[in-house]
């Protein structure tokens, strides 16, 4: 029997045909697929423990940017409508029936650009949005992120180095204006998902205030802060961020979807049964770990796409052995998928009766 975490890499192109996004995606069946895009500069490994998480709701396709991850960038920059265009072509050649779409950071413009203009879209997550209209300027920016990442667990900041230095200075300033300039709060309001925003209690870049404003902006929101958390929230705190984007989703597809509550809510970690610490990896599981980084990063060198999936589905399924990827109780991801279908079945008989 296959791995839940078994990975699987594809391509969807731009417009243009000269670059495209890679999808990442974890499992094919369920009730609803997610899609989560990553911020500036990064990957979709920020998402590599809140993916697995996810899946027992259904397939998760975490996507990797033009310009970011290894995957080749055009001549000029792209702006974040040219990247939220992109994602909409991902929906669309992957048949995506009203996905469950999560951004973080840059990617919560590009989501929010997306959706603002997609009112079939139910659903949205946004965790860590920005930019703070009243800092939108460089140095501020920079001043933030530092703040931000003197609470981020040592691997999140690994991951960030290791991105960047993927990414490289030249793109990165390229596209860094592109999302300094993108103003957010004028896409909020026409957003008609029901829409979850999540910070991180020392998430400097994404201050408490300025998530309260997205919170007014938006027609439907909830508002969660997630305490002893910073910007990267969706990787050191996947468990509790998976479970809050379930639950989301169970209501925005029931009869008692929520209403617009922008009074930021703290998540009560000690009412779970997540442990508080991670358990410890075996050598073996440590040594797959880092082979599969490895054979990954041989793949993104040589184009390989076959070669990428393998090198992530080797990292995945360590990290699924050593338990750092499934802490979230099964039974809880189960309740969820359960509810769930038996809400998909109940709107496929209503509209049957409809149409008939």
């Amino acid at each position: 029997m296959a791995s839940r975490t078994a990975v699987d890499v594809s391509r969807v192109y731009t417009e243009r045909g000269d670059t495209y996004a890679r999808i990442n995606t974890i499992g094919t069946t369920g009730v609803r697929p997610f899609v989560l895009v990553p911020g500036i500069g990064v990957s979709s490994t920020y998402f590599e423990r809140l993916a697995p998480n996810l899946n027992e709701f259904g397939p998760v396709h975490a996507l990797d940017l033009p310009g970011f991850g290894g995957v080749p960038h055009p001549d000029s920059a792209m702006t974040i409508r040219q990247y939220a265009d992109l994602v909409g072509r991902v929906i669309d050649d992957l048949e995506l029936d009203d996905p469950i779409i999560v951004g973080h950071s840059m990617g919560t413009q590009i989501v929010s650009d997306l959706v603002s203009r997609r009112p079939e879209i139910s659903t949205v997550v946004l965790i860590g949005p920005v930019v703070n209209p009243r800092e939108r300027w460089v140095a501020r920016q920079a001043l933030r992120f530092l703040q931000a990442a003197w609470h981020e667990p040592f691997k999140v900041k690994f991951l960030a180095v290791s991105a960047y230095l993927v990414c490289g200075f030249k793109w990165f300033s390229r596209v860094l204006p592109e999302m300094m300039q993108y103003p957010i709060e004028k896409a909020l309001p026409n957003i008609r998902a029901h829409t979850l925003v999540i910070r991180g209690e020392f998430d400097a870049v994404a201050p408490r205030e300025w998530v309260e404003e997205v919170g007014r902006l938006l027609p439907l929101s909830r508002l969660w802060e997630m305490p002893g958390a910073a910007h990267s929230v969706m990787h050191a705190h996947a468990e509790e961020v998976a479970l809050l984007c379930v639950e989301h989703a169970e209501q925005a597809t029931s009869d008692s979807a929520p209403g617009d509550d922008d009074e930021l809510q703290h998540y009560d970690t000690s009412a779970d049964d997540i442990p508080d610490t991670l358990p410890p990896v075996s050598i073996p599981d440590a040594v797959a770990a880092v082979k599969g980084r490895i054979t990954e990063a041989v793949g993104v060198a040589r184009g390989d796409d076959d070669l990428i999936a393998e090198g992530k589905t080797e990292h995945a399924q360590a990290m699924e052995r050593s338990g750092d990827a499934s802490r979230v109780d099964a039974a809880e991801r189960e309740r969820a998928g359960q509810k769930a279908r038996a809400e998909a079945e109940r709107r496929g008989e209503q509209g049957a009766t409809a149409e008939r």
